[in-house]
C-alpha cells in the first residue's frame, strides 16, 4: 500500500505490508508534533505573490503549508493519508484562527484524490518507500489545475548525506519532474525547475545541508 507524506524524508524503511494509514498513524502518534508547524520555505517563497483563490495541499502532514496559505486568505484543502496528522492539522488551523478557510480530507493518492479546480496545487516532498505511483498522482495534480493555476511540485534530489539507510526510493531530477507530468505542448508554462540547497539539522544537533529540487509551471488559460 504506497504512501504520500508531507515534508519528510523517509529513515527507517518500514516493512511493505504496513506502508499505509496505520503505519503514518503511528509515526505521527510517536511524538507529539513531528513537524516544526511552519510552512516549507519553497512553497512561502513561489506563492508568496500569487493572489489567494483555492489551494490544494496534497501530503498536509501536520497542516504548516495549509495553515500558512489560508493566514494569506486561500481557501485549502489539505489531504494526507494519516488521520491524526488530519486531526493536528484541523487544530493547528483552529489555533491560528483560519478553521473557515481549510477543510481536511484522508486519501491514499494512490488510491482516491480530491476533486475540483484549484488555482494553486502542493506537492511538496511527496515522497515514500516501496512501490508508490507517483508520476500518476503529479499527473493528477496537474489536471486538478485551473486555467491561470500553479502547480508547485517539490523534492528531494537525493538521500541528505548522513543518512546510511537508504531503501528504494525515487528521487527525479526537476527535468525528469517535468517531462513526468506529461504537459500538453502550448497548455503550460515552466516558471521553475531546478535545484536548490537548504540547511537541515543532522539527527545528532549539528548543521547540514541537503540538496532538494522545485518545479513550478502554470496552466495557461
Amino acid at each position: 500500500m504506497a504512501h504520500e507524506h508531507h515534508h519528510h524524508s523517509p529513515g527507517q524503511a518500514p516493512e511493505a505490508d504496513i506502508v499505509g494509514e496505520e503505519y503514518w498513524d503511528s509515526r505521527y502518534r510517536e511524538s507529539g508534533k513531528v513537524w516544526s508547524g511552519d510552512a516549507n520555505a519553497v512553497l512561502a517563497r513561489q506563492a508568496e505573490g500569487l493572489a489567494p483563490g483555492r489551494a490544494l495541499d496534497l501530503g498536509c502532514g501536520e497542516g504548516g503549508d495549509a495553515v500558512w496559505l489560508a493566514r494569506k486568505g486561500w481557501h485549502v484543502t489539505g489531504t494526507d493519508i494519516s488521520g491524526v496528522a488530519l486531526e493536528r492539522a484541523a487544530a493547528h488551523a483552529a489555533d491560528a484562527g483560519v478553521a473557515d478557510l481549510t477543510e481536511w480530507q484522508r486519501h491514499d493518492l494512490a488510491e482516491s484524490f480530491p476533486a475540483g479546480r484549484y488555482d494553486l496545487v502542493s506537492a511538496c516532498f511527496l515522497h515514500t518507500f516501496g512501490e508508490f505511483p507517483r508520476e500518476r498522482i503529479l499527473r493528477r495534480a496537474a489536471a486538478a489545475v485551473a486555467p491561470g493555476g500553479i502547480l508547485l511540485v517539490v523534492g528531494h534530489a537525493g538521500w541528505a548525506p548522513w543518512q546510511e539507510d537508504r531503501p528504494k526510493v525515487a528521487f527525479p531530477t526537476p527535468d525528469e519532474v517535468v517531462a513526468q507530468l506529461e504537459l500538453p505542448v502550448g497548455a503550460w508554462e515552466v516558471l521553475l525547475a531546478e535545484e536548490h540547497e537548504r540547511a537541515q539539522n543532522q539527527p545528532d544537533g549539528r548543521p547540514g545541508t541537503r540538496t532538494d529540487n522545485a518545479v513550478k509551471v502554470r496552466r495557461l488559460a
